[in-house]
């Protein structure tokens, strides 16, 4: 009777939450396949996780829940209906416990988060669960639960904005094997089984998330999470758009510029971070366009080589743009090679009708977006970027949809971004980095972002951080230590996350933000080819030195060089990578990444290691060493070298033929009277030999930038 009533009750929670949350099971074949002895492991979102899963599952598991937890009142009421075991997670005998209970041949599940989130992100991940499955050689069964966060079930109150009865999606992955050599054991044997349980959680929350959409897409199912209210961009115009003030802006954009547009697919865009670059971009995507991100600051000859190569025929920009960033002469020069498009002038063009159809999207969104031009192909191209042209003419870098929207994915699996954020973005839209961080990630999970259009600004960004109550900075090394210099140390005093990218952050640069705001750079890697993050440290994984852990999603293979005895050169793989480069010498051309290893493989020409634990330490770029007397030398220990010899000043290390050693080096330095003595001192105290010190340098007033704040080396190879 028992047994009848249980089912009974099953079924009829089932219906209730099938109705109220519209609930979707994905992947039950997974569970079919998973055999006899399962520990399913889920992430921990609400208090209806456990029902959820003991009403849609196909067998009635067995609920491993916290003693602590299930002492309260309201726990109670949501775990009455499952069958639960408690466990006292401090008392070392609760994995024996566990071990009993998973070789009795039924289904557990347990929440090896052991709580409910309260940032809407994975967080500590107890080993436990691993220890047992390796114990016992079940099966581990992830299982992502999308949607009851949502809910007024949840503990994000004040975090994400909740409602009664989201849609909830179950999403049932392939089983998995703890499986390592039986020869390591003891302390060793469990940190590697908790990392392999920490790793699956991390993949579980990639793989459940939703990349087959377009930018567009996800940004109005953004809106309907958020709400269409919610303040989601501002400038320093300092007149903040909504959801919904996006929404109206973007389409009724869209339709003004239509007439000014003609049959190709891709259009230039050569504009500062505003509020206008986000509706511009967003617009041409309604109109099922690639907007081709130009960067005003490689000079007249590298923006028609980018215009060439990406084959533009219009450049859509702002006249108020060109006269406040003095760009008179680039415009005069392209005047003859590209149809120009001025915003003002679509500006006076957008009317009534436009405008009550751009209100109409707000009522509508989805359909209004069904009845765009916009292309719903996620595989197909979303934007074009151009390299930094720092070693040579500037490649079109082709990402799609897809490639921004898994770069998305796999920096919400191990971050936690909320709408409680606000985003200070002052890395150009027109850099890789500028764009995904800095505009995709915000507007696709509801944080408020703040665009700045200059990052040079290091007396402003500062005090910009502070009136806004910044709580996330990206920035190169350059930038970071130019802001920190100049900001006094309550700027910083709301910002949790500092990451770092696009160059190697300096040891100087990561001190001097711990000691004077308190704060741990988070340092990443990437490139514009990989939509652009390959790794990152992160605030549970975090190794000082390296450039973070690899990212889920993505394999990599390190390709022996000659001369390197550590590391190799990085290649890798994942959805993140690019569709394709357009070259300089075959415009238009896609050309889709391919190595020795296969097609979708992407040679980053840095020379890097790997450890055991996946994380990354850049050791240079392969373009990047010289080889002097039969010896390999990174250019990048050389600056290293001098950066630790004169830490006030700036340093760039070249490469030139020499006729006795093969190639010599030569620093460029902004140091006022640098003797090559004091260059030997610093070598040898870092343990370096003098083959790295350079005999020839050359003091600069300032060292070449490029608008990304990279070393323009491309310059100084022509002085």
């Amino acid at each position: 009777m028992k047994v009848l009533v249980a089912q009974a009750l099953r079924q009829i929670f089932r219906l209730i939450t099938k109705i109220l949350f519209n609930v979707k099971v994905e992947g039950i074949e997974n569970y079919n396949h998973a055999g006899s002895r399962v520990l399913i492991i889920a992430n921990h979102v609400s208090f209806l996780d456990g029902i959820l899963l003991g009403v849609f599952l196909p067998k009635i598991p067995l609920f491993v829940i916290n003693t602590y937890m299930a002492r309260y009142w309201w726990v109670k009421l949501f775990i009455w209906p499952v069958n639960y075991v408690t466990i006292d997670p401090t008392n070392p005998l609760y994995v024996k416990s566990l071990i009993r209970t998973i070789e009795r041949d039924q289904p557990v599940v347990i929440f090896p988060e052991g709580r409910i989130t309260v940032t809407g992100a994975l967080m500590k991940v107890y080993h436990g669960p691993a220890l047992v499955a390796d114990k016992t050689g079940a099966s581990i069964l992830p299982i992502y639960l999308d949607g009851p966060q949502y809910s007024r079930f949840s503990r994000l109150q004040g975090v994400i904005r909740q409602r009664w009865f989201p849609p909830i999606r179950i999403s049932i992955q392939p089983p998995r094997k703890i499986e390592l050599d039986p020869a390591i054991k003891g302390a060793s044997r469990r940190q590697q089984v908790g990392q392999m349980l920490s790793d699956i959680m991390r993949d579980m929350v990639f793989l459940g998330g939703e990349q087959r959409k377009v930018l567009l897409q996800a940004i109005l199912k953004a809106r309907t999470i958020h709400g269409g209210g919610h303040i989601v961009v501002e400038d320093i115009n300092r007149k903040p758009l909504s959801y919904n003030g996006l929404l109206r802006a973007h389409t009724a954009l869209a339709d003004g510029i239509r007439p000014y547009l003609g049959e190709q697919k891709n259009v230039g865009l050569m504009l500062p971070n505003t509020i206008a670059m986000v509706v511009s971009f967003m617009s041409l995507h309604r109109l099922g366009k690639t907007p081709a991100m130009i960067n005003f600051t490689m000079g007249l000859s590298g923006i028609l080589s980018a215009i060439k190569t990406a084959g533009l025929k219009q450049l859509i920009t702002s006249r108020q743009f060109v006269e406040t960033a003095g760009l008179g002469d680039i415009i005069a020069g392209l005047q003859d090679e590209i149809e120009l498009i001025y915003l003002e002038d679509v500006k006076q063009d957008i009317g009534i009708a436009i405008k009550m159809k751009a209100l109409f999207s707000t009522w509508f969104p989805s359909l209004s977006l069904s009845l765009s031009d916009v292309d719903m192909d996620p595989d197909n191209p979303a934007v074009i970027l151009f390299t930094s042209g720092s070693e040579g003419e500037p490649k079109g870098v082709v990402l799609s949809h897809c490639n921004l929207m898994a770069n998305h994915r796999q920096l919400i699996a191990i971050i936690n971004f909320t709408s409680d954020d606000v985003m200070l973005n002052a890395m150009p839209l027109f850099h890789s980095f500028g764009l995904m961080a800095g505009m995709v990630l915000p507007l696709t999970t509801g944080m408020h972002l703040f665009l700045y259009p200059s990052p040079l600004h290091y007396n402003v960004i500062p005090e910009m951080a502070y009136d806004i109550r910044a709580t996330i900075l990206f920035g190169t090394n350059t930038f970071l230590e130019g802001y920190a210099r100049k900001a006094h140390p309550y700027d910083f005093n709301e910002a949790r996350l500092v990451i770092a990218g696009a160059e190697k952050l300096q040891e100087q640069t990561r001190q001097l933000w711990f000691e004077k705001f308190g704060l741990r750079i988070l340092e990443g890697y990437g490139a514009t080819e990989t939509s652009p993050v390959v790794s990152i440290n992160t605030p549970i994984y975090h190794k000082a030195g390296s450039v973070g852990r690899l990212l889920p999603g993505i394999e990599y293979h390190l390709e022996p060089v000659e001369g390197i005895e550590e590391g190799g050169r990085l290649m890798v793989k994942g959805p993140n990578i690019m569709r394709g480069y357009l070259m300089p010498d075959a415009p238009e051309v896609l050309q889709p990444p391919t190595t020795h290893l296969g097609d979708g493989w992407y040679d980053t020409g840095d020379i890097v290691t790997v450890d055991e634990l996946q994380y990354i330490s850049i050791q240079g770029r392969a373009k990047r060493f010289a080889k002097i007397a039969g010896e390999m030398v990174s250019l990048t220990v050389v600056e290293q070298i001098a950066k630790a010899c004169w830490p006030a000043s700036e340093h760039a290390a070249i490469s030139r033929p020499d006729s006795k050693k093969g190639e010599k080096l030569v620093l460029f330095t902004t140091e006022h009277q640098p003797e090559r003595k004091q260059l030997l001192a610093s070598a040898k105290a870092r343990g370096v030999g003098e083959l790295a010190v350079p005999r020839d340098i050359v003091q600069l007033d300032a060292i070449p930038l490029l608008g990304t704040g990279k070393v323009n080396y491309n310059e100084l190879n022509n002085m």
